[in-house]
């Protein structure tokens, strides 16, 4: 059970990789995680920098398109970084968990 997501720039996600999609509209990520963390970087328009408190742990995610030339309004699958595949599950869980 997630009990609380940070969207910030002060989460440090370096070393995360790929783990996973998810298929979902921009909208919907603005609505559950508030607008990106950054926008228009290398290869990324919108990414969202998370961290997820379950329980006594906490699970780190990004959100990202990756290498499109404007940001997917549209149904997209969003890739999810992560340090393993529990940020997949978080995300997915967050996603679907009424407001």
């Amino acid at each position: 059970m997630i009990f609380s997501v940070l969207n910030s720039e002060a989460v440090s996600t370096s070393g995360t990789s790929l783990v996973g999609t998810v298929k979902t509209t921009y909208g919907k990520l603005v609505e559950k995680f508030d607008e990106p963390t950054y926008t228009y970087g290398d290869k990324t328009t919108a990414e969202w920098n998370l961290s997820f408190e379950v329980g006594d742990d906490s699970v780190i995610a990004t959100i990202y398109d990756w290498k499109t030339h404007d940001t997917p309004m549209g149904e997209y699958d969003w890739h999810i970084g992560g340090f393993s595949m529990d940020a997949v599950d978080v995300v997915t869980e967050a996603l679907n968990k009424e407001v």
